[in-house]
């Protein structure tokens, strides 16, 4: 940063901050010194520690000033070793204003260091900053590389603390502490250098960290000052002339000695048995990896034991000294990875390595390879690969061509391939030689034939799924050897007799395609797995299970099975069947018979049939079972019989009829049961639970009711899922009329649950819904974290800004910054949908705004079709983001995962793994009409097992939402899903039937003489997420006290204040619902008035002596809020004013008697006051959730306080308990600014209106304890 030259535009120097005072540094550099508390978990700032306004004030004037926080050396120290360290928590934190053009070294002239090092992701390797690097502007670059666009956002973002947890920098070198999972031994003792006695005994640090010996002194052995002593090669011998004590040598003609003397024999035994292990290694395996080197060091080419040389992800150079086309220097090499090195074209000279047996040249740009070709090539750009007559073919055995763009490929000329790996192609045909062929992996691309000639005898597994075969190849049907058979998504009709009846296969996958039938076995047949899933079948071979005899798993779910073939002819069955699966088929009572036949039989799955009863009998013969799965059926009962199956774990009944709870809680082994939509009464438990009971599902059962006892009994479980029967005093969860959800979870194999999911049908005070779905694949900490506070951070940004991409965007990046130190190494998919009033397009009602990243999906049902909403960032299905990470230099292993961790381009955390992963979302947005039946939210497992057309399918026409959500979990886990699968389903009722209109029947009064609406401008705050979710959280509003308690007085526009009052009152116009919205043009638009009753007696909304909550009285801690329109307000005993007597008296009764009831949303950003009149009657309406916020406030301590019958909230207040001290402290007299305003032409004929209102008032009753009412009442034209 040079001279800042004076001018108008102000210093630089923001005004000295009245907290700390700080001294005038070089450069216009402003240092901030303060003590900082952190918290002891994630060493972030407090709020409050946070730079005060003169500062802020200072920022707001450039965009391109902003704050860079230094840390204290020992906080890297205390992350590594302790988090709780004492050290870290009282360091002091320095706090730098500075510019995006300050360098480093006026901020360390300022500081008085030498040198900034930066430290990203929480890494404890840290690089020490060139002077001329700029540290804010680094910051900067960060967050515009996270994903933020907006500068002012930029700078605001920069400035927060929380975001240490990405990217710090330290005024010292941080500790170094990256060795420690590698270190040996350590301590300290005392050493003496050299061999001979020149030196001098001192006390030194020692550890012995994996093949180096490293010697410091006490007091600088965290500054960097150590001396490091290779012993590879080396030797450690006992030194005679002292007790305890060695000599560690290095080895080389300059070879140095440490002599380090221990205290105890005990200590020395064990270093001398540990450093003898690393002397006695020879370098075989050299990882360079990861180095940004252009060549090897020199000396590496006189190790002769050097078998294994790691280059990847370097820069090699070809002509260099000790570049690559040196290295048939490597007499004994081996292996060579040169993966990722941007090559650009094939080095010809390592193919003189005679040695070399395995070569990776993966990520380096080949466009052609030339005739000297080696064995191992995957990942390059190549299109076309013809081999042929090449001198060295003879060599080459395997070949990885994975990830590559190849059409065609053409290798009959490698008589001795035996292994070929060439998935994620567009290969349209491919040709090889089966001479010597063993094994082929040629899915995921776009085959219609492959040639095999001869025919490979030696071929024991072929992998030819996901491809557009019409049949299996002829030369595969007469492989002898074949075990393994994989052609499962193509587009097969039919099963060859010769590859059923094959006498070596063992496993055939023939799911998703087109088979009608198999044929009938002759012969018994070896096969051990049948996957038949997805096809055309109406029934299986009658020999199926009597030739099939090895049979252990069989697979046939979502055909059309109407019987199944009997397991024996005999009277003993010899099937040895364990895993059967029969979900979505139309198998009958008349199936469950044959089903005995299976006596191993441990997982079952009748999931989605037709089946009525389940005989007793039978089921008791199945003691073997593990697992049932008898969901989606019309089962009436579950047989007692089966308390004999003593090995059942799981018990998955959902969306049956039953009504009587199965005797399941005395089985010694049971772990999960489901009952989920059923019509249980009852539960009859005995006195002890099974210990092993985890997970036990009631939801969904409306006419269950269970006792106190029994819940206790139910406390023990790790999860209870029962529906949430709030009271109609109580209820705090508004259910919407246009949308309603359902939510299920399994864990499947696995033994925890990493998927969480989000759910808020009454969002931003009841004017949208959000729902979430949060993947953690192997952890489950960051989903339960962005389960509880993505929510929170949605509704900050949409305060913040309209733009549907720009607050999603904003969700995502700050979310990405709360997790803290838990995202620094762990990642999460995650998917947020935002329903929301429509204000772009008016032929819309609502908006639904979509973002994801990873590999969690939405799909919405649109007139029966489905219309993804999402996309998936990985590298298979994402080519941009492919290339996008390579160009960034990533890691891409075999298995295509960055860096071997995720296949994931774009994640929430993972921060270690910047820039490669990204929490930048992909966003859409989409109006709502009449045509969107549902939305479905699922994770990878199931959209692996699912299509978008089979799943909208599956639940288009179930009536509950919970119950389609449990159909999606339980068609993929019968589809093979072992993992953890996650499904929401959200049914969308945008369509007239949801109308709220006058001309559908619900009908207001209009205004007569003052007589209008009364207006509540407080709502029931956003509701607890539904309980099914698992949130707990609940969104409280930024609005603080002294915002809401305005003052009263706010009149009319003054452009209305000339019309007549004798002409009538302003037309109302008429009321619509969110479906129909008013036209904007010719709507008087009435401002809201606020009148506050505070009072010193009282401050959490009760009474002073009784200590009950007052009746009609809302509360925000000591104040009593009333807001009332006061243009739009209708007494109680108004209908008795002259004007309203020209109306039907028909009309006013039916008014009077019906009742009135409104609720007005608090206008903030997302809504500017809605108002939500109802004329039903009052009780009909409290008994329903959608209606139920037009009756409650929901306060926050939880509780509902019900509102007065009368809509003059004045009136209200004024019936409150008179008392001089009590909860109101009502003013006797308006003040000036209260008072109404109206025209002089017009005050007399207002003065006569009022005083007739006044007098036509009916006198008020006495109440019970004889208190009298007081003089002064507040009575206006209100």
């Amino acid at each position: 940063m040079g001279e800042v030259e004076p001018g108008p535009a102000g210093p630089l120097e923001p005004p000295e901050p009245p907290e700390a005072p700080a001294n005038r540094r070089p450069g216009g550099i402003r240092v901030l010194k303060r003590t900082m508390k952190r918290n002891g978990s994630r060493h972030c700032l407090n709020r409050r520690s946070r730079f005060g306004s003169r500062e802020r004030d200072w920022l707001r004037e450039d965009v391109k000033r902003g704050c860079v926080y230094l840390y204290g050396a020992d906080t890297a120290t205390a992350t590594a070793v302790s988090a709780s360290s004492a050290a870290s928590s009282s360091s002091d934190l320095h706090l730098v204003l500075c510019t995006v053009d300050t360098p480093t070294s006026e901020i360390c002239a300022g500081e008085g260091r030498e040198r900034l090092y930066l430290q990203l992701h929480g890494d404890l390797v840290s690089r020490r900053l060139e002077p001329t690097e700029r540290p804010l502007q680094i910051v900067y670059d960060y967050l515009s590389g996270l994903g933020f666009d907006d500068p002012v956002r930029i700078q605001e973002e920069a400035a927060n603390p929380d975001l240490g947890c990405m990217l710090r920098f330290y005024g010292e070198k941080p500790c170094q502490m990256d060795h420690l999972d590698r270190i040996l031994l350590s301590g300290i003792y005392n050493v003496r250098k050299g061999k001979t006695q020149l030196h001098k005994w001192a006390e030194r640090l020692v550890v012995l960290c994996g093949t180096c010996l490293i010697v410091s002194s006490v007091k600088d052995c965290q500054t960097g000052k150590m001396h490091i002593l290779p012993l590879v090669g080396g030797k450690v011998e006992e030194v005679k002339r002292r007790q305890y004590c060695l000599a560690f040598s290095s080895a080389g003609a300059q070879a140095q000695t440490y002599h380090v003397s221990f205290e105890t024999l005990a200590e020395y035994q064990r270093w001398q048995r540990q450093s003898s292990k690393v002397v006695s290694q020879r370098i075989s395996t050299v990882d360079l990896s990861c180095h940004s080197l252009e060549e090897v060091p020199e000396h590496l080419f006189y190790s002769q034991d050097i078998t294994y040389l790691n280059l990847r992800h370097n820069f090699m150079q070809l002509e260099r000294p000790g570049g690559l086309d040196t290295f048939y220097k490597f007499s004994q090499l081996k292996g060579l990875n040169l993966s990722h090195n941007k090559l650009g074209s094939f080095p010809v000279l390592l193919c003189e390595i005679s040695t070399l047996t395995e070569l990776n040249l993966s990520c380096n740009g080949f466009h052609d390879l030339p005739s000297q070709i080696g064995n191992l090539l995957k990942m390059n750009h190549l299109k076309t690969m013809v081999i042929e007559n090449l001198e060295g073919n003879k060599y080459i055995t395997h070949m990885d061509l994975r990830d590559n763009r190849l059409t065609d490929l053409d290798l009959s000329s490698l008589c001795n391939l035996e292994q070929l790996h060439c998935e994620r192609n567009q290969l349209r045909e491919l040709t090889l030689s089966g001479f010597s062929l063993r094994t082929l992996y040629a899915s995921s691309n776009r085959l219609t034939a492959v040639n095999v000639y001869p025919v490979p005898s030696l071929l024991t597994s072929l992998e030819l799924s996901r491809n557009l075969l019409e049949c299996v190849p002829d030369w595969a049907c007469e492989a002898k050897k074949i075990e393994i058979l994989d052609v499962s998504y193509n587009l097969l009709t039919e099963i060859p007799m010769r590859i059923l009846s094959s006498l070596s296969l063992r496993k055939l996958m023939v799911g998703h395609n087109h088979v009608q039938n198999l044929p009938a076995l002759v012969e018994h047949i070896p096969l051990e797995v049948l996957d038949i899933q997805h096809n055309l079948l109406t029934r299986l071979p009658d020999t199926l299970f009597s030739k099939a005899l090895n049979l252990r798993y069989l697979n046939a779910s979502a055909n059309s099975l109407e019987s199944l073939p009997s397991a024996c002819t005999g009277e003993e069955s010899l099937s040895a069947l364990q895993l059967l699966y029969l979900t979505n088929n139309l198998l009958t009572d008349q199936c469950v018979p044959v089903l005995v036949g299976h006596p191993h039989l441990r997982i079952l799955h009748l999931a989605n049939n037709q089946l009525q009863t389940f005989p007793a009998s039978k089921l008791n013969k199945l003691e073997q079972l593990e697992e049932l799965n008898l969901s989606g059926n019309k089962l009436k009962t579950i047989p007692t019989t089966i308390a004999n199956c003593k090995r059942l774990h799981t018990l998955v009944a959902h969306s049956n009829h039953i009504s009587i709870f199965p005797e399941i809680l005395q089985l010694p082994q049971i772990q999960f049961v489901d009952l989920s939509c059923n019509d249980l009464t009852e539960i009859l438990i005995p006195e002890a639970l099974p210990a092993t009971l985890q997970d036990l599902d009631l939801t969904g059962n409306t006419n269950l009711v269970l006792e106190h006892k029994t819940l206790d009994t139910f406390s023990h479980i790790t999860t209870l899922k029962i529906d949430q029967k709030p009271l109609p005093t109580t209820d705090s969860t508004v259910t919407s009329t246009f949308w309603s959800h359902g939510l299920a979870e399994m864990a499947g194999q696995r033994n925890k649950l990493c998927v969480s999911a989000l759910a808020v049908d009454n969002f931003a005070e009841g004017v949208g819904a959000v729902y979430g779905m949060f993947d953690g694949d192997r952890n489950e900490e960051l989903p339960r974290l962005l389960q509880c506070t993505m929510a929170d951070v949605l509704l900050e940004e949409v305060q913040q800004s309209t733009n549907d991409t720009v607050f999603m965007a904003h969700t995502f990046l700050v979310s990405h910054r709360k997790l803290g130190m838990a995202g620094q190494k762990l990642g999460s998919s995650a998917l947020l949908c935002y329903i929301r009033p429509d204000t772009a397009d008016p032929t819309s009602s609502f908006s639904l705004t979509v973002a994801n990243v990873g590999t969690c999906q939405a799909v919405l049902c649109r007139s029966g079709k489905p219309v993804p909403l999402s996309k998936v960032f990985s590298l298979e299905q994402d080519p941009e983001e492919a290339q996008r990470v390579k160009d960034q230099k990533a890691i891409i292993t075999e298995d295509n995962k960055v860096n071997g961790v995720t296949c994931c381009t774009r994640l929430l955390g993972c921060t270690y793994l910047y820039p490669w992963i990204l929490p930048r979302p992909h966003i859409s947005s989409t109006p709502l009409t009449i045509q969107d039946e549902l939305l479905i939210l699922g994770n990878k497992a199931l959209w692996e097992h699912l299509s978008y057309t089979e799943a909208v399918n599956a639940v288009c026409h179930v009536q509950d939402p919970l119950a389609a959500a449990k159909k999606l979990c339980t068609l993929a886990q019968s589809y093979g899903c072992q993992d953890n699968v996650g499904a929401m389903v959200v049914y969308l009722n945008i369509g007239e039937e949801g109308c709220t209109c006058e001309m559908n029947g619900l009908t207001l009064p209009g205004p007569v003489g003052f007589a209008s609406t009364a207006v509540i401008k407080d709502p029931p705050k956003p509701t607890t997420p539904s309980s099914s979710s698992g949130v707990a959280s609940e969104f409280s509003s930024e609005m603080s006290t002294s915002e809401v308690s305005s003052e009263v007085g706010s009149t009319a526009s003054d452009e209305h204040n000339t019309v007549g009052l004798d002409a009538g009152l302003l037309s109302r116009p008429e009321r619509r619902c969110s479906l129909h919205p008013t036209p904007t043009s010719g709507v008087f638009q009435r401002q809201p008035s606020c009148a506050t009753f505070s009072s010193n007696q009282s401050d959490n909304g009760l009474d002073s002596d009784d200590d009950q909550p007052v009746e009609g009285v809302m509360t925000n801690g000591s104040k009593v809020e009333v807001e009332v329109d006061i243009h739009c307000c209708r007494g109680r005993q108004l209908e008795n004013s002259p004007a309203l007597r020209g109306n039907s008296p028909t009309q006013c009764l039916e008014e009077r008697a019906r009742g009135l009831a409104f609720g007005i949303r608090r206008q903030n950003s997302v809504n500017s006051g809605i108002l939500l009149p109802v004329s039903k009657d009052k009780t009909e309406l409290q008994k329903s959730p959608s209606t139920s916020c037009l009756y409650g406030k929901k306060l926050s301590n939880g509780s509902i306080v019900p509102l007065e019958d009368s809509l003059n909230l004045i009136e209200v207040a004024t019936e409150a308990p008179r008392k001089k001290t009590g909860y109101f402290a009502a003013p006797a007299q308006l003040e000036p600014e209260d008072q109404f305003v109206v025209p002089r032409d017009l005050e007399e004929e207002v003065k006569e209106q009022m005083k007739h209102h006044q007098e036509s008032r009916p006198e008020p009753e006495p109440s019970e304890e004889g208190r009298t009412e007081l003089a002064e009442e507040f009575d206006t034209a209100l």
